[in-house]
């Protein structure tokens, strides 16, 4: 096996937050929908594990969603503009992204799972959203700028594909890389197996009872997000929960990350990320430290819970796989 290519600073597009804000809300109300529709359809996995979205070469899917003996699939098409919804049994329809309201998406999605016989309830009201507005009375958020939500997917690509390199760095308990719709992320969380103190809750429109079980263990999150809430510009994150003791005042790399005390957790812009003549490895530098002061906090055993990472399998004759 060959060590995997890295990325060159081409390959990570501008995504300039203030320039395509509106069609970030638009576009998080429009994945709320098809993420509850998954998430009702799905048996409860740990930590909401079965509700995130996963990159795609097109887009980001719920993956196959069970109803009854049938599979269905619900597909944000980032090159075509389409939510595509198919079957397993090669059932096949489409809804247009484009400008159009909350109100207008949710009745044209529910109405092709209607004629597919692929009828689903979901609640309406949005999660994690201050002052939310029901789906199917959403007039107020319509835009869609085709060119940016485009620019933001292949953004998550390359974080979705660092990210899976950092995760197969560790042995314990650890999620997939997921997106979740709710807070609009990409992330991947490790744990220690060791329990947390009861989380306090208090995340708009989300039970506390969700966040509780979010949070039942100790964890180690990173992700990325398009900007919005305490971060005006596209920034990769990572915190702790617990914050362990001296956890702000720790020597992260690369030098433009930071420490912000209204999150509770680091940032390094997007930008930095973009703009460095390897990019992969200035934000695996930044996983890995971010990391390695919050386990060393929380008194992890990483001889345990990580490995190295291996270059190359060999079979009993010494030839490589």
């Amino acid at each position: 096996m060959n060590a995997p290519q890295r990325s060159t600073s081409q390959d990570w597009p501008d995504i300039p937050y203030t320039e395509w804000e509106a069609t970030t809300t638009t576009l998080q109300l429009w994945m709320q929908i098809i993420g509850k529709i998954r998430l009702v359809q799905t048996p409860w996995t740990n930590h909401s594990w079965h509700a995130p979205l996963y990159l795609s070469t097109r887009g980001l899917t719920t993956s196959p969603i069970p109803h009854g003996g049938r599979l269905f699939e619900l597909i944000f098409d980032f090159i075509d503009h389409q939510l595509v919804i198919q079957t397993s049994l090669g059932e096949k329809r489409q809804v247009a992204l484009e400008p159009r309201s909350v109100a207008d998406f949710y009745r044209a999605v529910m109405a092709e799972l209607h004629a597919l016989g692929l009828d689903v309830a979901i609640r309406t009201t949005p999660c994690e959203i201050v002052d939310p507005i029901p789906f199917e009375r959403d007039t107020l958020h319509h835009h869609y700028d085709a060119d940016a939500a485009c620019r933001f997917w292949r953004a998550l690509l390359q974080a979705d594909r660092v990210f899976k390199e950092f995760r197969s760095r560790f042995l314990g308990k650890c999620s997939p890389v997921h997106f979740f719709w709710g807070s609009f992320d990409l992330a991947v969380t490790r744990f220690s197996g060791q329990l947390a103190p009861v989380h306090p809750g208090g995340i708009p429109n989300l039970p506390d009872w969700v966040t509780r079980e979010a949070y039942s263990h100790q964890v180690i999150s990173a992700g990325f997000w398009p900007g919005g809430g305490g971060a005006q510009a596209a920034s990769f994150y990572s915190y702790a929960y617990p914050t362990p003791p001296g956890f702000s005042e720790s020597a992260i790399t690369p030098a433009e990350a930071s420490w912000t005390a209204t999150l509770g957790e680091f940032l390094l812009p997007y930008e930095a990320v973009r703009a460095a003549p390897s990019p992969d490895e200035v934000l695996l530098s930044f996983l890995q430290s971010t990391y390695e002061a919050a386990a060393q906090g929380l008194n992890w055993d990483r001889d345990q819970l990580q490995r190295q990472p291996i270059s190359a399998w060999r079979d009993g004759n010494g030839s490589r796989c």
